[in-house]
């Protein structure tokens, strides 16, 4: 079983920041991939980006396109924290963050929603124009 904590969010201005954080906890072979997904009011879920986990090895992440150049995601394997730095943000980045995980590898994944096990129950930020 996997437990995941997400916190960090709030109400920023457009080009501002914020660093949301994931404490996860329980079996690590469950959290091969990591990630983080948003659903704005009306909209499904959509993945932000994700990142393979300690098993893995490599650390390396997967972001959407939206986010590229905007987003980080990194994760502190002592803390058993993810985090994803947030700058530059929009209006349209305002939305419900989840993070998730799965036993699986990212690259085989993507960022599709359906095919992570593990959410947590979200954390919302708000840019405002």
């Amino acid at each position: 079983q996997v437990q995941l904590v997400e916190s960090g969010g709030g109400s920023v201005q457009t080009g501002g920041s914020l660093r949301l954080s994931c404490a996860y906890s329980g079996n690590p072979e469950r959290t091969n991939c990591m990630g983080w997904f948003r659903q704005a009011s009306g909209n499904e879920r959509e993945g932000v980006g994700t990142i393979n986990g300690v098993n893995t090895g490599s650390g390396r992440t997967y972001l959407a396109d939206s986010v590229k150049g905007r987003f980080t995601i990194s994760q502190d394997h002592t803390k058993k924290t993810m985090y994803l730095e947030m700058n530059s943000l929009k209006p349209e980045d305002t939305a419900m963050y989840f993070c998730a995980a799965d036993p699986g590898y990212c690259l085989l994944l993507g960022l599709n929603p359906v095919n992570f096990a593990y959410w947590g129950q979200g954390t919302q930020v708000t840019v405002s124009s």
